[in-house]
């Protein structure tokens, strides 16, 4: 997971969300995420860092400055 605190970052759905957590799977669909190569860019602020935190085990996140 890229440790960024500004700034802008990149998330990519890399694993599925079949069989997760109902908290879990709502945390993928509130970040913006449906199908997995999906990708979306939030800034970095710590409501989006603690719920990429939540699923780091299915995204993949890249800072982009």
């Amino acid at each position: 997971m890229a440790d960024v605190s500004k700034g802008k970052i990149r998330i990519r759905l890399v694993r599925s969300s079949i069989g997760l957590l109902p908290k879990q799977r709502a945390t993928i669909r509130s970040l913006g995420l449906r199908k997995i190569g999906s990708v979306v860019e939030h800034e970095a602020n710590g409501a989006v860092m603690g719920m990429v935190k939540k699923v780091s085990h299915l995204v993949k996140v890249e800072d982009i400055g």
